[in-house]
């Protein structure tokens, strides 16, 4: 019996562009979702080592790696909220549960970006003349964190729960047993 499947992953054969939304089976949101949180809770984490650590050298570094990870994971953050939208606008309908989570989940999610773009802007003030992050950095830093993990239950839910915008294989020949690979768009039994 084989132990691996590699090909059915990585093809684009046999799927359908959805544009913003990705293709069928491989979505563009929830990847691009993965950096900015873990960005972000690493940022308020280096902060934290740095304002416990600030009257050493290495301080400075961990509030100047923290602010180029807050960059790096709102630039990203841009692309996630595009697709994103997207996905909100495409595929819910108005007056469900789903609808709701999704607005949940989307002003978690904005809310968290325009408060990482602040602390950016107040990070870049700093940047030459600190060693550690200002309380009101450290603070933003920490809710932000908090937020996107609040932020990405929500994101957590609609897929892992409620489905959303999953395509199930439902009784797919995926969990049959076999030595043959099931590409996408392909029925094998």
């Amino acid at each position: 019996m084989r132990r691996f499947s590699v090909r059915p992953t990585l093809t684009l054969k046999g799927r359908t562009f959805k544009g913003l939304r990705g293709w069928s089976g491989k979505p563009f949101h929830p990847p691009l979702t993965d950096f900015p949180i873990a960005a972000y809770v690493l940022a308020a984490t280096f902060d934290v080592i740095s304002a416990i650590g600030r009257h050493h050298a290495w301080a400075r570094e961990f509030f100047h790696a923290g602010t180029y990870v807050f960059i790096g994971g709102a630039g990203v953050s841009v692309l996630a909220a595009l697709t994103g939208f997207w996905d909100w606008y495409r595929s819910s309908e108005q007056g469900t549960q789903a609808r709701r989570t999704a607005n949940t989940h989307a002003s978690i999610m904005l809310t968290v970006t325009a408060l990482a773009l602040v602390d950016i802007a107040l990070r870049l003030a700093a940047y030459h003349t600190r060693t550690h992050p200002t309380v009101a950095i450290l603070v933003l830093s920490v809710v932000v964190a908090s937020l996107v993990s609040l932020g990405a239950t929500f994101g957590g839910t609609l897929v892992y729960e409620y489905g959303f915008n999953v395509e199930n294989a439902g009784d797919s020949p995926v969990w049959h047993p076999s030595d043959g690979d099931v590409l996408p768009g392909h029925e094998k039994t």
